[in-house]
Formats: C-alpha cells, sequence, structure tokens
C-alpha cells in the first residue's frame, strides 16, 4: 500500500465513526501494512498503536479552563486598623467667683454678672484678679461695658466675669469620667427608685465614653 493510502487509512481511523478507539493494530504480511481495528491474522505480523481520544464521546469541545482564582493569603494587604478611640474632649474650668474647680465638656463658658464683692477674695485684690490677662474677670470692653475697674461696675455693684478654661489630656479626662462614674453608682445605691432612672441613664452615657479609656 502505498504511503498516501496508508495516511488516508490512518485519517479515516482517527476522523471516521471509529474515533472513540483506544487500540489499531498494525499488520504487516508480504510487503504491505494495514491498519485496523480488529486483530490482525495469524499469519499477518501484528503491532498495536495506542491512540488518545481528543474528544468526548458526544462530539462537545469541552471548554477551555478558567483562569484561578486569586488567593486570598498571597499579596493581599491586611486591611489598616481602625484608629482609636479618643475619650471625648474635656476643660479643666476655675470658677471666677470662688476659684473652685470643675469639669465641662465647654471650653468657653458664657460670662456672667457677679457680686464685685466676692470676685478677687481667692486669689489677691480685686484690681490684681482684673489686671491679669489670665484672671478669671474678663476684660473684653464688651464685657465690663467701660473702661478701667470703675467701668466693670454695672448693676449694683455686679460685674462681668467669665471662667478660665483648659483642654484635658486623654489620660486627665479618663480619670475625671472613672471618678463620675463612681460618684453615681454610689448615688444609684443611695437612691429611691424613683430617682434612680435619671441615675442609671447618666450611668449608661459615663458607660460609653470610658470604652475609648481602655
Amino acid at each position: 500500500m502505498r504511503p498516501a493510502r496508508v495516511a488516508l487509512a490512518m485519517l479515516a481511523l482517527v476522523t471516521g465513526p471509529a474515533l472513540h478507539a483506544e487500540t489499531v493494530y498494525k499488520c504487516v504480511a508480504a510487503g504491505q501494512t494495514i491498519y485496523q481495528q480488529t486483530p490482525c491474522a495469524k499469519a499477518q505480523r501484528q503491532e498495536t498503536i495506542q491512540l488518545v481520544d481528543s474528544a468526548p464521546a458526544d462530539g462537545k469541545v469541552a471548554p477551555m479552563p478558567g483562569a484561578p482564582p486569586p488567593r486570598d493569603d498571597v499579596d493581599s494587604p491586611e486591611p489598616p486598623a481602625p484608629p482609636a478611640a479618643l475619650p471625648p474632649r474635656m476643660y479643666g474650668c476655675v470658677r471666677a467667683t470662688d476659684g473652685k474647680p470643675y469639669t465641662s465638656h465647654n471650653g468657653h463658658p458664657e460670662p456672667y454678672l457677679a457680686p464685685s464683692g466676692v470676685v478677687g477674695d481667692f486669689g489677691g485684690t480685686l484690681s490684681d484678679t482684673y489686671g491679669n490677662s489670665r484672671a478669671a474677670v474678663a476684660s473684653a470692653p464688651e464685657l465690663n461695658r467701660g473702661k478701667g475697674s470703675v467701668g466693670a461696675l454695672v448693676n449694683n455693684n455686679y460685674i462681668w466675669v467669665q471662667d478660665q478654661c483648659r483642654a484635658l489630656s486623654p489620660d486627665e479626662t479618663c480619670r475625671v469620667l472613672r471618678d463620675d462614674a463612681d460618684a453615681n453608682q454610689k448615688a444609684i445605691r443611695n437612691a429611691f427608685k424613683s430617682d434612680k432612672p435619671p441615675l442609671e441613664a447618666k450611668d449608661a452615657s459615663l458607660r460609653r465614653q470610658l470604652q475609648a479609656c481602655g
């Protein structure tokens, strides 16, 4: 058999109805070579050829596999940690009339009228307190309504004063909140049942604020 005919025979085996055969027999006798799907005759020299089927039995070609999904544990930077929560802003203030300290969420309390006789007793004379730029007595013209210490006296010896405040550090704020929470807990224990609701509401608020203190 000529090479062209041999090639045609092989093509028929691969593309014809016998597409799914896995073994092809090469039979050689009297100088002729035959390819077939059944074993060779006894007088023929036989060789077997294993063919790999390139298509499924239903003739449909399997789709190409997609790209593997990205691995979460490779080249995936961790999200940044959320910023640490800070306690609420609080201020340490000094009362203008008697010098007593207190804390507040407002660092700029409103000016108010106070009897001139009580101002200055805690930190020197009235003139010393008034003349100090950092004193509790406000010296702005719009507050004292005049010039000098005489002009500051209004409405039957009352003068305008303003408490002085400074911002507390986070540690100072947390100490204040803890002290307030302890005092409020004591008040709850000693209060009548009818008086407890506002104290319990304050306790819940203090607990929320203390979450930023660790």
